[in-house]
């Protein structure tokens, strides 16, 4: 799955085209390396994205296409 559109389904990040600038700006790491949008996330990778001073970190434990709001924080947990 691409990383915007997982941003987006696990609720991370509210729409795609916010997760697509964060991308492009440089605030979005995929294992420790910054990566596009495009990059495929699979289960066991470890996001990093920068929200101005605050840091979020998780891992990825599962990859859906869609999800209701209530299931979502069971796509990743916090580190």
């Amino acid at each position: 799955m691409r990383l915007d559109k997982f941003l987006k389904v696990s609720r991370l990040i509210k729409r795609r085209t916010v997760a697509n600038e964060a991308c492009d700006a440089g605030r979005v790491l995929v294992n420790g390396k910054v990566a596009k949008a495009s990059v495929k996330v699979k289960a066991g990778d470890i996001i990093e994205i920068q929200f101005g001073t605050k840091n979020v970190k998780v891992e990825v434990l599962e990859l859906r296409d869609t999800t209701k709001k209530e299931e979502a924080a069971n796509l990743f947990k916090y580190l």
